[in-house]
């Protein structure tokens, strides 16, 4: 990075012109107004550069390819006024938006007022940089790295920075296992049934029905909440569970789900509804746990209650009264979240008990079951069981594919 092996340069005033600087390799590098937002901007692009390229900084065209230079700020907010509208789900903003607003962060600190067009792969690499020192795992990087390339390839069709801005990106490939500094996470494990049984008796039984039902079938979380006895054809002896709403809805694509014989006991008492209605109600879960442990439930107590304690007593009962008048009442189904928070609720409970449990979450009862299946059937029945999409797969394969995951179903529960 400089003479120093290690030594990051320092951002230091240049007196007699006013003017930021940066000295790397003997070379003074002028950033802008000392103090100024710009050139505490181009000092991080700087360093990051360096980071990213091993001491030899990225020189940048003086203009765009139209002769115009729109900044890459000015992309990211004509992109965003797009991604707004784009990425909606039923009137509401989907994770994706999200996702999309970090991975574009470190891009406007490090190259905000950067003419978009001169946007190149070093100056990604040195984005992805930034991203490493920031702790983020490989996976994630990779996934923030491939939205800032989608940014771009939108920004090409609008015709706002030239088509080889984004066929530059292309030649940066995604960061490999063991080969990079990029921290690494451990992949997602399957649950071992044991864990599952343990904290089934400290929830109530809407979600552990929930449970049960994501490890037989394993389905994903996003389609187990949404579960209406309207969208279960019963027809047969295995049902078929069509689910309103999918990861892969906005493809076209149809999601069946088949329910075989225990999958139908489980789900038998909560179909007694309005077909309409959600089948797992997190307002029915707490009139359950309202019946079952009523409020101060604790011994009976054999010496004198003072009146100093029938006074702290009191302004107890009033503080609760008042904080459930102004809760948010329960929502008519679960969601992805209060599934998840559900399940760590039975989990501190079963470890109060005295359960020596591992906290595990709804994604590995997923994996428990295309494990299971695995084992039994082979990796392309794993796959038609838990359902993943190919975009190149005939419609004659498809119907194959749901005449084994039908069998499974009925032999296997």
């Amino acid at each position: 990075m400089s003479r120093n092996r290690g030594h990051v340069p320092a951002y230091r005033l240049h007196e007699s012109s006013g003017q930021a600087r940066v000295i790397i390799n003997r070379e003074h590098i002028y950033l802008g107004k000392f103090g100024s937002d710009e050139s505490h901007e181009a000092y991080a692009r700087v360093i990051a550069e360096l980071a990213a390229n091993h001491a030899k900084l990225v020189t940048t065209s003086p203009t765009s390819g139209d002769g115009r230079p729109i900044s890459v700020n000015q992309t990211i907010l004509a992109y965003w006024d797009f991604a707004k509208s784009h990425y909606t789900k039923d009137g509401k903003p989907t994770l994706e938006l999200e996702n999309m607003r970090v991975s574009l962060r470190p891009l406007r600190r490090l190259y905000g007022t950067t003419p978009a067009g001169d946007f190149g792969p070093k100056k990604l690499k040195a984005v992805r940089q930034q991203m490493i020192e920031d702790g983020l795992c490989r996976r994630v990087i990779n996934s923030r790295v491939g939205r800032i390339k989608r940014m771009f390839k939108w920004a090409v069709a609008e015709e706002l920075v030239p088509p080889g801005v984004y066929h530059g990106l292309q030649a940066v490939t995604g960061l490999a296992f063991g080969r990079t500094k990029a921290r690494e996470t451990d992949p997602i494990k399957p649950i071992p049934d044991l864990y599952i049984a343990v904290v089934l008796p400290f929830v109530s039984p809407q979600v552990a029905a929930m449970i049960k039902l994501q490890r037989l079938t394993g389905m994903r979380a996003g389609e187990l909440v949404v579960t209406r006895p309207c969208d279960i054809d019963m027809t047969s002896d295995v049902w078929v569970y069509e689910p309103s709403d999918h990861k892969n809805r906005w493809r076209g694509h149809r999601k069946e789900i088949p329910l075989g014989p225990e999958a139908q006991r489980i789900l038998g008492p909560f179909l007694d509804r309005d077909p309409q209605s959600y089948c797992f109600s997190p307002r029915e879960a707490q009139a359950w746990r309202l019946e079952h442990y009523p409020p101060h439930h604790g011994r009976v107590r054999k010496t004198k209650v003072y009146p100093c304690e029938l006074k702290r007593r009191q302004k107890l009962k009033e503080a609760r009264r008042r904080n459930r008048n102004r809760k948010r009442p329960k929502g008519e189904r679960y969601n992805t979240g209060s599934y998840r928070r559900a399940i760590e609720y039975g989990l501190k409970k079963a470890k109060k008990a005295g359960f020596a449990v591992p906290h595990w979450h709804p994604h590995q009862l997923r994996h428990s079951r295309g494990t299971e299946v695995r084992r039994r059937y082979g990796i392309e029945a794993a796959q038609v069981a838990l359902g993943h999409a190919r975009a190149d797969v005939t419609q004659i394969y498809a119907e194959r594919n749901m005449e084994q995951a039908r069998r499974i179903a009925k032999e296997m529960g």
